[in-house]
């Protein structure tokens, strides 16, 4: 007789018959795919990212001459020394308090919610200010912001693949006007459309005497003021986007795997969309994530061109002012929307790029 070899017992065999093919291993090997390492290191890094932000936030302002009590002084000098330590003590810049002990109030309040008050806007409540300021940034700058993506990203890809076409004109065009200071462009923009031929208002948000509220009157004021600005923007940051999506495509166009879908005669939609364009759009992302990270803050020039009301022009006032709770209430929204933006293009950029999974799992 031949020696029968010893089998390994059903429960301790990696891997059984009826598991082989079925939703069980797809299960097992499923969990082994989440890159908890990848998560949690990730999560570390944004943690340390926002407490050394938010420290830079405390300590900078401070690092300015002069404070919101002196300037309010040099403005209204009818106010007696008492009121002006009163002020100093409601804002948190008594000088009996150490700078760390200031620091450690600072941490305190902010983790309940508490941003402090405004001098400059009558010592209303930070939130309460941001909050109304707000809404017209992320409206205006986030939609210009999302449709020169788009626009940008797609026909870059369009001209990438259709490359040495009549589409390569778009090109130079767009990076031209991408190079012209945005100031110059939107005073360009009013004095075209909004002083020779009078299609859109000159600046501000709604026109004068109209009242807020989801009214058609209103809602219809609002696109009519924000048409113009918005157009500006779109055409100002088009050529980047255009020409990054562009020559991303060139470079993807001539790997291995793009000619082996072409020669199994997949379809020229399938290819462009499903394979080139899926992978050159990648870099976009991470610049996409900052864009609309610094929606919040990066609109000071073209809310002083236009007059209109947002939070770049918000943070202007304040540093001028001198009002710290306002600046680090601004600061603070920026970061995290900053912060947010960067989260969502990590998640994206491993949905769309599976090597990115595998790699950190």
């Amino acid at each position: 007789m031949t020696a029968v070899e010893p089998q390994l017992p059903l429960a301790e065999s990696p891997s059984t018959a009826v598991e082989i093919g079925t939703t069980a291993t797809k299960v097992i090997a499923g969990r082994s795919r989440i890159p908890w390492g990848f998560l949690g290191g990730r999560a570390a890094f944004y943690l340390f990212t926002l407490w050394a932000a938010l420290t830079i936030n405390f300590f900078l302002p401070r690092m300015m001459k002069g404070d919101a009590v002196s300037q309010y002084l040099a403005r209204n000098r009818n106010v007696s020394p008492e009121a002006a330590d009163a002020l100093r003590a409601l804002l948190g810049l008594d000088t009996d308090k150490s700078l760390f002990q200031q620091y450690l109030d600072y941490w305190g309040l902010l983790l309940h919610g508490d941003l402090g008050v405004s001098l400059l806007h009558g010592l209303r409540p930070v939130t309460e200010v941001i909050s109304q300021a707000l809404p017209w940034t992320v409206g205006l700058v986030g939609f210009a912001t999302i449709v020169s993506f788009a626009i940008g990203t797609i026909g870059g890809g369009i001209i990438g693949w259709r490359r040495g076409g009549r589409l390569d004109a778009l090109i130079p065009i767009t990076t031209f006007l991408s190079t012209i200071p945005y100031f110059w462009l939107g005073l360009l923009a009013i004095a075209v459309f909004s002083v020779n031929l009078g299609w859109f208002p000159i600046g501000k948000a709604y026109g004068i005497g109209t009242s807020p509220g989801l009214t058609p009157e209103f809602i219809g004021q609002v696109i009519h003021h924000g048409t113009l600005p918005a157009a500006t923007i779109v055409i100002a940051s088009l050529g980047g986007w255009m020409l990054g999506m562009r020559n991303m495509m060139l470079t993807v166009l001539d790997e291995d795997y793009i000619t082996v879908a072409q020669a199994k005669g997949m379809p020229q939609r399938r290819v462009l969309w499903g394979y080139a364009a899926r992978n050159a759009v990648l870099p976009q992302i991470q610049s996409f994530a900052l864009s609309i990270g610094f929606i919040v803050g990066g609109t000071i020039v073209m809310e002083m061109v236009f007059s209109y009301p947002g939070v770049g022009k918000l943070l202007l006032d304040a540093t001028n002012a001198k009002d710290y709770a306002l600046m680090q209430g601004v600061f603070l929204v920026i970061t995290l929307s900053v912060l947010v933006a960067n989260i969502v293009a990590d998640i994206a950029y491993a949905f769309l790029d599976p090597r990115t999974r595998q790699t950190e799992a």
